[in-house]
């Protein structure tokens, strides 16, 4: 099976994000990577951006579920439960399981889902090869100096992203 790790979209930020594209196009399910995707590495809480943007798109009829591949015992747990949002930790990005597991969780389909990530060789690799669509966002903050070189590697495939936005 031929798949492409190029996104079909990219974003700033989560809160660029047309929910209401997403909604005419039929996606019910967003699967999100937590760390530096919804949340930076150094924080582990809700905060009134992210939860206003949680209720738009419950208002929208999408359910967030995070997928994520923290390795943290408390890190991904404890903030989703905090807000009822579903969740699997230690998910195996880029392994497909993980999001078929989410999906089968939520009763959705690929057709349905659509995945959200910073990173290019876990979120938007594995979310192709699960046949669902991806949106690439600009990682929060860079942790350490391996990330931003890893994020350099990654910008002529954003910046085609970028370019081929989803229709």
């Amino acid at each position: 099976m031929a798949f492409s790790i190029i996104p079909d979209e990219v974003c700033d930020s989560i809160f660029n994000i047309d929910l209401h594209k997403l909604k005419r196009e039929g996606i019910t399910l967003l699967l999100a990577d937590l760390d530096n995707t919804l949340i930076p590495y150094s924080e582990s809480e809700w905060n009134e951006s992210l939860m206003d943007w949680e209720k738009q798109l419950r208002e929208n009829g999408i359910s967030l579920f995070v997928l994520s591949n923290s390795r943290k015992s408390e890190r991904v747990p404890g903030f989703c439960r905090t807000a009822g949002i579903p969740y699997l930790s230690h998910a195996g990005k880029p392994r497909r399981v993980g999001f078929w597991k989410a999906m089968e969780q939520m009763g959705a389909g690929p057709s349905q889902t659509i995945m959200v990530g910073d990173q290019l060789f876990t979120d938007c690799l594995g979310a192709k090869n699960a046949g669902i669509p991806v949106i690439l966002v600009k990682p929060i903050r860079f942790g350490n100096p391996l990330r931003a070189i890893r994020y350099a590697v990654e910008l002529p495939f954003r910046g085609i992203g970028r370019r081929r936005r989803r229709t």
